[in-house]
């Protein structure tokens, strides 16, 4: 969440060596979450506050940029408006679903929807070819798979709830 500002700042800019720069911040944030939760799990340094903020630190940096790309018109707002409604629907299922203590763990789709948009959002950000890939465009189609990826993920969830639910009434 720390670094929300300095994206935002950083692609005010309009040199291009600033998506360059917003990009290598980008996955650097990335790699060091997924760090925090595996060295989280691998010395049981897990906490409620923990699993907590990790999504919704996620979610802001993600939006963050998003919605930047959006002013910069590299990104369409339709993109961007499903990707963030499946994120406040999954996260007030959640909540539901904490306050009924039900656990609703986090599925392959989802994951693979975050992993996409981790590689999707710093090839928009470069926006220009490399070793002749065309990045930009690499990037649009990997972000509009993770909205599938995160249409399904976000039915899934709501699913898994209303079963556990269920489940939770009959016992």
């Amino acid at each position: 969440m720390a670094v929300c500002p300095l994206f935002i700042a950083l692609l005010t800019f309009k040199e291009p060596i600033w998506g360059w720069v917003a990009a290598a911040l980008f996955i650097l944030a990335s790699i060091t979450d997924w760090f925090d939760g595996y060295f989280a799990r691998k010395y049981g340094a897990i906490s409620n506050m923990g699993k907590f903020m990790d999504p919704i630190a996620d979610k802001i940096l993600v939006a963050s940029v998003l919605i930047m790309l959006v002013s910069l018109e590299r990104v369409g707002p339709i993109v961007v408006i499903l990707l963030l409604v499946r994120d406040i629907l999954i996260g007030g299922i959640r909540s539901v679903a904490a306050a009924d203590r039900v656990i609703i763990d986090a599925k392959a789709t989802g994951k693979w929807k975050t992993a996409l948009q981790m590689v999707a959002i710093p090839a928009i950000l470069i926006h220009t070819e490399i070793f002749g890939l065309p990045m930009y465009e690499i990037g649009r189609v990997l972000l509009w798979v993770s909205v599938v990826l995160s249409i399904i993920s976000g039915y899934q969830y709501t699913q898994l709830y209303f079963q556990s639910r269920a489940n939770q009434q009959s016992s």
